[in-house]
This record gives C-alpha cells, sequence and structure tokens, in this order.
C-alpha cells in the first residue's frame, strides 16, 4: 500500500465527511445539525455514506494512477463514482429508511462531493504525483543482468519507486570492472562510486532502499558494508522480494528455496483457517440464497440454447492435491472434449454455446461453486483448482507449482483479478507468481482488497474466457 494511494484515501474520507454535513447544513441550519451531531443514528449514517463513496470511487477505478492522468478521465471517473455512490446509498436508505438522508441532502452532498472530489484529484494527481516525497529511492548493488532489471522495475511508469543508481559490488575495482566491461550491462551514467563504501554511497545517492542484485554472491557480496546500510536506518532487501514488492507477484526465477522457508510470509496459523472458513460458510450461504431463485430460469435458458444437462461436473485438483468434482452451469456444448481430450479454453472457442459466453464473461456459470465453497472443497477466495491433466504437465516444467495446492482452491483469487484468463503454460507461470504471492501474504485485508477486486471483475466482464 503505497504513501499517495493512504493520502488520497484519507483526504477523499474528510471530504465526503465536509460534504455531507455541508449539505446538512444548507438544508438544517446549523443549531439542528449541531444538536443531531451526538446521535448514534448520525455516526452510522455517516459512515454508510464515507464507505459507499469510497467504494463506488473503488468501483470506477478513481484510484487507479494509471487511468488517471487528465482532467478528462478524473471528470468521468468521479461523475460515475458519484452516480453508483447514489444508487448504492438509495438501496441502503430503500433497506432501512431509519438511516435515510431526507429533504435533498443525498443529492446535495454528493454533488458536494463531486466538487470537492474532482478539485482534489485534480490537484493531487497532476501536480503531486511528481512530489519527490512519495517517492521511495532506490539504491541497486550490483551491475550485471538482474540488477538491470531491478533498474526497470523503478522505471517511469512506476508511481512508488525512484532509481537513483547502481553500485558496484567492490569500490576499490570498480574502475578495472569498467575498463574491462566485465559484467556490466547498466548504464555506466548510473554507476555510483563506492570507493568510500556502500554507506556513503547510499547516503550520497539519497537512496533509503537498497536492492541486492548480484547474480553471484559467493565471495562478492560486501557483508560488512551491507550490515552498516541496515543499521544505518537504510532498508535492504533482496531483487526477488523488491519485485514482489513492485508487482505484487513472485520471481520465480530467482526465489529459491530458503527463500520461501526463511521469507516473512507463508504462514498459516489456526485463527486464518478458522476466519476464513467462518466467511466462506457465510458468503456460500448468503450467495446461494440470494441466487437459488434463479436456477429455475437459468436452467430453461440452458436448455433452450442447447441440448445436454444444465450442470457440468468436472475433476479438480484441490487441497494437498485431493481431488474433488467442481460444479458449474454448462457453457459448451455436450461431449465438447470427446475428439480432443482435455485443452484449455481459447479466446472465440467454438465449444462455447451462445449462451455460454454471456455466462463465462459474467461469471454466472461459475455459482453453483458455491455449493463447494461450504462443502468445503474450495474457499471463497484462493487459487483457482485446475484440472488434473493439466497439473501433471504444468508440475513438471514449472518450479513451485505444487505449491499452490497447499491451501484451498478458491471461487476467486488474487491472479484472476490481477491477471486476464490463462490458456496456456505461458499463463500458468504468470498466474503462479501471482498465487504464490498471494500464499505468502495470506491475509484478512488481502481477502477483502480480492473480493471488492472480483466486484469490479464481474461488473465490467473483465478476464472471461
Amino acid at each position: 500500500m503505497s504513501l499517495r494511494w493512504v493520502v488520497l484515501i484519507i483526504v477523499d474520507v474528510l471530504l465526503a465527511l465536509t460534504a455531507l454535513y455541508s449539505a446538512a447544513v444548507v438544508r438544517l441550519g446549523y443549531r439542528e445539525v449541531a444538536n443531531k451531531l451526538p446521535e448514534v443514528s448520525t455516526f452510522i449514517t455517516s459512515v454508510i455514506f464515507v464507505i459507499a463513496i469510497l467504494f463506488a470511487s473503488h468501483l470506477m477505478d478513481t484510484y487507479d494512477f494509471d487511468r488517471n492522468t487528465r482532467k478528462r478521465e478524473i471528470f468521468i471517473n468521479t461523475i460515475l463514482g458519484a452516480a453508483t455512490s447514489f444508487f448504492l446509498l438509495s438501496i441502503v436508505f430503500y433497506i432501512d429508511p431509519g438511516f435515510m438522508l431526507g429533504r435533498g441532502i443525498l443529492l446535495i452532498s454528493i454533488a458536494f462531493f463531486v466538487l470537492f472530489q474532482y478539485g482534489w484529484h485534480v490537484v493531487f494527481y497532476l501536480v503531486g504525483r511528481h512530489a519527490p516525497r512519495f517517492y521511495r529511492r532506490v539504491l541497486v548493488l550490483g551491475t550485471g543482468p538482474l540488477a538491470s532489471q531491478v533498474g526497470e522495475f523503478c522505471s517511469s511508469h512506476n508511481r512508488n519507486f525512484t532509481l537513483t543508481g547502481y553500485a558496484p559490488c567492490d569500490g576499490n575495482r570498480a574502475t578495472e570492472r569498467e575498463n574491462q566491461n566485465e559484467n556490466i550491462v547498466v548504464s555506466h551514467d548510473l554507476i555510483v562510486e563506492n570507493a568510500d563504501g556502500l554507506v556513503a554511497a547510499a547516503l550520497k545517492a539519497q537512496a533509503n532502499i537498497i536492492v541486492v542484485a548480484l547474480s553471484e554472491r559467493r565471495g562478492v557480496f560486501p557483508l560488512r558494508d551491507v550490515l552498516r546500510c541496515k543499521l544505518n536506518g537504510i532498508e535492504v532487501m533482496d531483487a526477488p522480494s523488491f519485485y514482489e514488492l513492485v508487482h505484487g507477484k513472485l520471481m520465480l526465477e530467482h526465489i529459491t528455496p530458503s527463500w520461501i522457508i526463511f521469507s516473512s510470509g507463508f504462514r498459516r496459523t489456526i485463527y486464518i483457517d478458522l476466519f476464513k472458513r467462518y466467511i466462506d460458510i457465510l458468503l456460500s450461504l448468503t450467495g446461494l440464497a440470494l441466487t437459488l431463485p434463479f436456477f429455475p430460469i437459468i436452467a430453461l435458458a440452458i436448455k433452450l440454447d442447447s441440448p445436454g444437462p444444465v450442470f457440468f461436473r468436472q475433476t479438480r485438483v484441490g487441497n494437498k492435491e485431493k481431488m474433488f468434482k467442481l460444479y458449474k452451469f454448462r457453457t459448451m456444448s455436450q461431449n465438447a472434449e470427446e475428439k480432443s481430450g482435455a485443452i484449455w479454453a481459447a479466446k472465440n472457442d467454438p465449444r462455447v454455446t451462445r449462451l455460454g459466453s454471456y455466462f463465462r464473461k459474467s461469471r454466472i456459470d461459475e455459482i453453483p461453486q458455491l455449493y463447494n465453497v461450504l462443502r468445503g472443497d474450495m474457499s471463497f477466495v484462493g487459487p483457482r483448482p485446475e484440472r488434473p491433466e493439466f497439473v501433471d504437465k504444468l508440475n513438471q516444467v514449472i518450479p513451485y507449482y505444487s505449491t499452490r495446492h497447499f491451501i484451498k482452491p478458491g471461487l476467486t483469487g488474487w491472479a484472476q483479478v490481477r491477471y486476464p484468463y490463462g490458456a496456456s503454460v505461458e499463463d500458468a507461470i504468470e498466474k503462479l507468481r501471482y498465487d504464490l504471492f498471494y500464499i505468502k501474504n495470506l491475509s484478512a485485508f488481502l481477502d477483502t482488497l480480492i473480493f471488492f477486486e472480483t466486484i469490479k471483475v464481474v461488473l465490467f466482464g473483465r478476464g472471461g474466457q
């Protein structure tokens, strides 16, 4: 979570409260509003208003730094977020009129918030995004291919880190290595001489992070210099950890079993397991209760669209590589793999029915998997379960692929909200990077983030095939 994102959210919360109370003062007068402030219902209404505003802004990508680069995009996303929040709040007030913002307060408060948020985001995105205090300055220890790759992570499109330079591993031999052109693949202009030690080089570059990017550490790792940097308050991390921090996925090519063993993540406690199971039961029961009335309509539509059963059952690999039957609404023609065998779904797959194409994009076909979640075969959030035919193949060609089976598979997951539908070995590798990141950083916060990102994916039909 970057500092700029936290600042943006906190100010939006304050602006939402300001808009709400300003609207109330306009309609009711200062005295009446002051009398209502101590009431519990006022506090609850304020919380509901702020949550709806933030959630709607999140849905409309108002906090996406890559999408809001011009005033026009900021204005459109702000208007769409305001319309969505009005819709959400109208539903809440219809369900419980006790918290209703009457006498035009809702409309006025949202109008105020549009003005406040637009002005604030224009200033923040177009002016404040270049403020140096929001960037973490990175000094890369190394000058080889891995160091060059780390430098690319800090490229101009990244809004959290900036590269200050590369420090050779041995300051006394820096000139000699440069002359021999030994393992130096980075720009010579960015090499920071460290003849006086790594600490001096870091202070000269004003770096607050040192990333160790040495392809070979044996006999060349400057242990004392790096230790001094650590004790001087400069954060030190290796290339895989920095890659994880920047991209939200793991650098499979450069992680080792010892890195996994000694890393700060990959922890599972009984409390996390109990929490996830409680949430799984709650969400699956709620989801089934809301969708079961529509099952007959969906079943009739499937029958009218193409011959075959309504439900589709398929063997998938679950927790600890145990097999289970996954349930879906059928989206392909009957006996679709009778001739081809097990193959990945592709874009414009001819096996998919007309109705099935819509079901897959809207994720309606996955509703029956709520039953798998309720049974305990799956969790609501986790790596997507794969077919055993593909797992056998992927285990042979992808290192650490089996580690994704150490937790329950999920109805949705970090890979699903960060990467489009996978249909090849290369896609499986990329999705594994995200799955391992999720397993390493398993937490209630990450599950909540994935849940809200999934809502965006479903609403806008992203990634389905």
